[in-house]
């Protein structure tokens, strides 16, 4: 059984996320989706809530499973049998960064390939970090988060975003 993990703080969950997750999903048996701790970021939603909204746009999908942990994604990797890391590019500027982890994670647990997909055209200027500065100026999100918890989404970054 082919298992793979699909990393990310999903702060919050993107459409280009959605478009990643389901694509990769249709490559492998089985794709975790785990919200992870990022140092470097400072997160809006507590992780409980990304997993509750990344359940509720994933629900559809029956191999794919959202979880969370705050290790470090090799040793989570192996402790989930897990093989391969799909990680989605949209610019070159993510390739070096995410080049660097492959190795690293490589590096920590041999087993561990990475996968990289490429954003559809139409996601490329898509992020959590955008969707946020969009909120905080009262742009509606629709496209930019999913359907499924848009009203959630949109109606709780504003209220945060606000003070």
């Amino acid at each position: 059984m082919s298992i793979a993990i699909y990393p990310g703080s999903f702060d919050p969950v993107t459409t280009g996320h959605l478009d990643i997750i389901k694509r990769a999903a249709a490559q492998f048996d089985r794709l975790i989706v785990c919200v992870m701790v990022n140092s470097e970021k400072r997160g809006l939603f507590p992780h409980e809530d990304r997993v509750r909204f990344l359940r509720t746009v994933t629900a559809n999908l029956p191999n794919v499973e959202v979880d969370a942990s705050p290790m470090l994604l090799a040793d989570y990797a192996r402790t989930r049998n897990a093989t391969c890391v799909v990680k989605g590019l949209r610019a070159l500027s993510d390739f070096e960064k995410e080049f660097q982890m492959a190795l690293i994670n490589r590096k920590l647990n041999p087993g561990l390939e990475t996968m990289f997909l490429s954003a559809r055209q139409n996601y490329t200027y898509l992020s959590s970090s955008i969707t946020k500065e969009l909120a905080s100026y009262h742009v509606p999100l629709k496209g930019f988060v999913p359907a499924e918890i848009l009203e959630e989404v949109q109606r709780r970054m504003e209220q945060e975003l606000a003070h």
